[in-house]
């Protein structure tokens, strides 16, 4: 495998971008798959939502793309972050598929179905590992950087929204300290509690597969979708949508401000106004924290959701990252 090392440089630009605040890794247990080969993005370009081809372009390519992988009934199948490791048009393509743990069978089958007689080799990366990196509000000191973090394959925005903070990809049992000097691990639920708060999907149970519909997922916001790119699996409905310019529901973060029942909010639970009409749908949630499926029409309503008899009280708000008009 290519290591693409990131230099002092950047993490110092980086830093200087977090004034000072010490940053917290996260890590996920999101699996990785290499494509490579030299039709790689032309391979990736038929199934996913964004332009792949922008990974490979001369120039200022982007390191990262968002995207949906969709069924021929345009609902999304797996969401992915896809990364450029490879250093130069001169190099060939090798790309890292970044997806959910509990779907890497599936997704090797989806892949290999299509991949017919393409130049490309399709494989797991075990031993590579994958790290969240959220600035935090300690203070940090950049002074310390390395002249090179060497263990580092790939450190690069989350291409999905800047709230996200920066994605990593090193090596396993690479020492975090070396790369980002320093950082803390912490516990992963924060970090899902962060990307619920900022109402951020990621993986089957936010978007459950054969289910959620891209557009309502907010795949435009995320960067995660050309319309202009040409023919893709589930593009035609995903199109027609967007022209008509109507999306009357979205995933939108939720927050319970009453204490929890002990068994939790079940998944998939149906969302009431107060006057009984269904709202949406809660899709998954840490604490008190949530995303769910909501019809935009009652966003600023009271809304409840009904369990065992019990009313428990929610309600939505619309990210700040969004764009002005996006709930209107």
């Amino acid at each position: 495998m290519l290591v693409r090392a990131i230099t002092a440089p950047g993490l110092r630009r980086w830093c200087r971008g977090q004034r000072g605040a010490a940053a917290a890794c996260f890590p996920l247990g999101r699996a990785l798959l290499g494509v490579r080969g030299a039709e790689a993005s032309a391979f990736l370009q038929g199934l996913l939502t964004n332009d792949v081809t922008q990974l490979v372009a001369a120039g200022d390519a982007p390191p990262a793309l968002y995207a949906h992988a969709l069924n021929v009934q345009g609902r999304c199948l797996y969401d992915v972050i896809l990364y450029r490791l490879h250093g130069s048009t001169a190099e060939e393509p090798h790309i890292l598929l970044e997806c959910d743990s509990i779907v890497l069978d599936s997704i090797q089958k989806h892949l290999k179905l299509y991949k017919i007689r393409r130049k490309v080799t399709i494989a797991p990366c075990p031993d590579l590992s994958l790290w969240a990196v959220i600035p935090g509000e300690q203070p940090g000191d950049a002074s310390s950087l390395p002249k090179c973090a060497d263990p580092a394959l790939l450190l690069t925005p989350d291409p999905r929204a800047e709230v996200m903070g920066w994605r990593l990809i090193a090596k396993k049992g690479a020492n975090l300290s070396e790369i980002i000097p320093g950082s803390q691990v912490g516990d992963v639920q924060d970090y899902h509690r962060h990307r619920y708060k900022q109402g951020i999907p990621e993986g089957v149970q936010d978007l459950p597969p054969g289910v959620a519909l891209p557009l309502e997922s907010n795949l435009a916001f995320m960067n995660g979708i050309s319309f202009t790119k040409g023919c893709y699996i589930g593009q035609e409905l995903t199109a027609r949508t967007h022209h008509m310019g109507v999306i009357r529901k979205r995933l939108l973060p939720v927050t319970f401000p009453a204490p929890l029942p002990t068994s939790g909010i079940p998944e998939g639970a149906e969302i009431l106004t107060e006057s009984g009409k269904r709202a949406g749908k809660f899709r998954a949630g840490a604490g008190e924290l949530g995303i769910a499926l909501l019809r935009l029409a009652h966003v600023n309503e009271p809304l409840c959701i009904n369990l065992a008899g019990d009313r428990v009280k929610l309600c939505a708000a619309t990210p700040e990252w969004w764009p002005k008009t996006a709930a209107k």
